[in-house]
């Protein structure tokens, strides 16, 4: 028998990783960072809360097979890697990354006020393919009635519109008022993981503060209700057919 459950992660369990110019809340455990029990969810292991100070971030530096989604909730970001793509990412941006046969890339935060953002790594489906970099503007103002898909490893005709990534998943969020409710359907058997930017939501009956995570297994439906104005960011595994 499945056991159906939400896992929470309340935002103070979470790993850290503090620096002068980074504070950074780990969703999930990397290396000996965190929490044993918070443990990948499909192809989903890594999720990082990360806030850069004005004037700071990463220089550059080595990834190699991992999908790298980095959602951005507040500040800019500036981007340049080993292929010269260069990009400036803004609040409600998303950039993809397929790190691939290997590419190197400074993220850093050129801005006067500190950036927060989600960084999301996932195992791909592929090993050692072609490095691709990719981002779009998404006008958060339009997903309000539902969940918008923002970056997706289905086909275009089945996510038109978001951007592609190289892993059986899906990240989607939806821009939620006080005392809204969403309802949300998960592919069979998928997972999830969550969070709320900035009020407090519900998901059935589970209550999370602002920044706290969940882990949803085995749930096929979501209801959703925030206490206070939020973006609600998920993403969703999908299991390849």
């Amino acid at each position: 028998m499945e056991i159906e459950m939400i896992e929470h992660r309340p935002f103070e369990t979470l790993g850290r990783i503090e620096r002068d110019w980074l504070q950074a809340r780990l969703h999930f455990r990397f290396g000996e960072i965190g929490q044993p029990q918070h443990a990948p969810v499909g192809p989903l292991y890594i999720w990082n809360d990360d806030t850069f100070a004005p004037q700071s971030g990463f220089g550059m530096h080595a990834h190699k097979n991992v999908e790298i989604v980095t959602f951005v909730r507040s500040g800019v970001l500036t981007h340049e890697d080993s292929f010269g793509n260069t990009g400036r990412i803004e609040a409600g941006d998303v950039q993809v990354m397929s790190a691939g046969t290997g590419i190197r890339h400074a993220e850093r935060n050129m801005g006067s006020e500190p950036a927060q953002l989600f960084q999301i790594w996932l195992t791909p489906r592929t090993f050692d393919g072609e490095p691709r970099w990719a981002q779009c503007r998404f006008d958060m103002d339009r997903y309000v009635e539902g969940f918008g898909v923002f970056a997706s490893g289905a086909s275009a005709d089945i996510d038109a519109g978001a951007l592609p990534i190289d892993a059986d998943a899906r990240l989607l969020a939806a821009n939620m008022h006080a005392g809204q409710c969403l309802d949300c359907t998960l592919s069979k058997g998928a997972m999830a993981y969550l969070v709320p930017t900035a009020g407090g939501i519900q998901v059935n009956d589970v209550r999370l503060a602002a920044r706290d995570g969940a882990a949803v297994i085995n749930e096929s439906a979501l209801s959703i209700t925030a206490f206070g104005d939020t973006w609600v960011v998920l993403l969703e595994t999908v299991l390849s057919q």
